[in-house]
């Protein structure tokens, strides 16, 4: 049985060249610095780890890096998204085969999908094997979880844990109720979107799957574990000196900041993958100055 996911799941950029290939020097350089501040999961090849530009040899490849690097330290769970069905089955078989602990699953579609179409989906890929994560992310794939169809998906064996978008403050409470009124006992129901999780945390979702903690993992922690042990004052003082990173992140995308921060850290010569381009101008000036002066980690 799989630990249950709690606390801070950090999700890396997945670094790579321009012809598509994983830089797995760089990638476990980032992974490395993840664990040894104490993250809680890793969370390899989400929307920021780049998956749906990389192939499936490539994505396994990721993978093995990363499991390699952590050595059982901590759960690395790997994002196994796919238009189809029968692929996104395969690129399970891959992950459980290199050796992740689970898998992060969203729905990604080109026709819009109806619930019974991502029910069947995930009832597909569970069969696999690998611990499945649900993975809601309207913004990227269009189609939004309700609590009633992730209390149906939750029911399938081998479906463990949800990530699901933050909501707004004054929501936190009753969205984190509703997700555990539809979930068994046991289930981890966390939460996304940087700016909005900790609040979510707080109101006692069992884990935060943080952009920022792939690049400032020590930072997040902090904050991580003031919401845990409801320190609120704590919480508040980390999180006010993270507004000006929550608003590059609304400003400039998460993605394209982070790219931007490995590389300003030294950690990656990492650049989106294209068509993304990298900040430049502007953009790249302001986050350039803003991330010097908080020199965070």
């Amino acid at each position: 049985m799989m630990p249950k996911i709690r606390g801070l799941s950090a999700f890396p950029i997945t670094p790579s060249y321009e012809d598509g290939r994983v830089d797995t020097d760089a990638l476990q350089a980032l992974v490395s610095r993840l664990v040894s501040a104490g993250v809680d999961s890793v969370g390899l090849l989400g929307s920021t780890g780049s998956y749906p530009f990389f192939t499936r040899e490539e994505r396994r490849r990721a993978i093995r890096a990363a499991v390699e690097c952590v050595a059982g330290r901590v759960p690395v769970m790997a994002g196994i998204g796919a238009l189809r069905t029968d692929e996104a089955v395969e690129l399970a078989k891959d992950a459980l085969g290199a050796g992740a602990t689970a898998g992060l699953l969203a729905p990604v579609s080109y026709t819009p999908l109806l619930d019974e179409e991502v029910f069947q989906h995930f009832k597909a890929v569970a069969a696999s094997g690998l611990p499945i994560c649900i993975y809601n992310n309207p913004g990227t794939t269009h189609f939004t979880f309700s609590a009633a169809l992730v209390g149906r998906i939750a029911a399938i064996q081998g479906v463990v844990a949800v990530k699901n978008p933050a909501p707004a403050p004054e929501d936190r409470g009753a969205t984190v109720a509703a997700l555990r009124g539809a979930v068994p006992d046991g289930f981890s129901v966390g939460f996304s979107v940087d700016w909005l999780a900790p609040a979510a945390l707080l109101a006692g979702a069992d884990a935060w799957y943080s952009v920022l903690g792939g690049i400032y993992p020590a930072t997040c922690l902090r904050l991580t574990r003031a919401c845990q042990t409801g320190d609120k004052a704590e919480a508040e003082r980390i999180d006010a000196i993270l507004q000006p990173i929550w608003a590059l992140f609304k400003t400039h995308t998460s993605y394209r900041v982070v790219h931007l921060a490995a590389i300003l850290a030294g950690i990656a010569n990492a650049r989106p993958t294209r068509p993304v381009l990298p900040l430049s101008g502007v953009a790249e000036r302001e986050v350039t100055r803003l991330l010097g002066a908080m020199a965070l980690d």
